[in-house]
């Protein structure tokens, strides 16, 4: 098994957390957990075999191992790697994640989140399942989408995560092509290809379900409403307003639905 599909729309329920002692006693183990996915974090060599699949342990290295499958480890020594063993839901699309890979330089951030999870476990289960939610999503995120997964485009993705950190800002597609790095004219193309919309489209329907969302949700005034989308000009905001959502900010601060 090299890959294998996780859902991550929702915390895991954390079973048991830790830092797991081997090689000591013997320098293989071969066993199953047949409810349970298991979460890796090493620090040493060694070789990991997954349903008959042979992977090489380097420091580094992360795991993520679904239940019912049997595993062989063969040590090379004493070996002690960061673990949690997890029941996940199947909730939200599943992600395709390599059952092995280099951390590369989120290491440091998955051992800090998997030694704060085995920190809080004792008095703060509900802070240990943030910690291993956040692993497992930065754990899933480590490999690159392939032609063939979902997700957007690297360059959309990267040109999208812009756009939403800086709505209250002045925007231009150079800018934000320059951001991504790419043409203005290969970006214009890709993010219609990808999302079925123009990028001035797409920057001013955020900037809408923002507004409309401010509008309804706090006690923000109009204007600073409007400011902090991006719109600070009121009139071009009312008419923005009535074009995109269908009436004036006042009457969408008046709606509840």
């Amino acid at each position: 098994m090299r890959e294998t599909e996780v859902h991550l729309g929702e915390p895991p329920a954390v079973v048991n957390i830790g830092v797991g002692v081997h090689g000591v006693a013997s320098r293989t183990d071969v066993f199953r957990l047949p409810e349970l996915w298991q979460l890796h974090l090493y620090r040493y060599d060694a070789e990991l075999t997954v349903d008959g699949t042979a992977h090489t342990i380097r420091p580094g290295r992360v795991s993520l191992v679904p239940p019912g499958t049997t595993v062989r480890y063969r040590y090379q020594g004493r070996s002690e790697h960061l673990y949690a063993h997890l029941r996940i839901a199947p909730a939200g699309p599943p992600r395709t994640v390599p059952v092995m890979q280099d951390a590369g330089p989120e290491f440091p951030m998955l051992s800090g989140l998997l030694l704060n999870a085995i920190a809080a476990a004792p008095g703060a289960p509900e802070h240990t399942r943030a910690e291993i939610w956040t692993a497992l999503w930065r754990v899933a995120r480590l490999t690159p989408p392939t032609a063939t997964s979902r997700g957007p485009h690297p360059a959309v993705g990267t040109a999208i995560a812009h756009i939403e950190a800086r709505l209250a800002a002045p925007l231009t597609i150079p800018e934000i092509a320059r951001a991504a790095g790419i043409s203005h004219n290969h970006l214009t193309r890709l993010f219609r290809a990808e999302t079925g919309t123009t990028v001035v489209a797409y920057i001013r329907r955020r900037r809408l379900e923002r507004a409309h969302h401010l509008l309804r949700a706090t006690t923000l005034s109009i204007p600073a409403v409007a400011a902090s989308v991006g719109i600070p000009d009121l009139q071009a905001f009312n008419k923005a307003c009535r074009r995109e959502l269908g009436a004036s900010p006042r009457v969408l601060r008046g709606t509840t639905s």
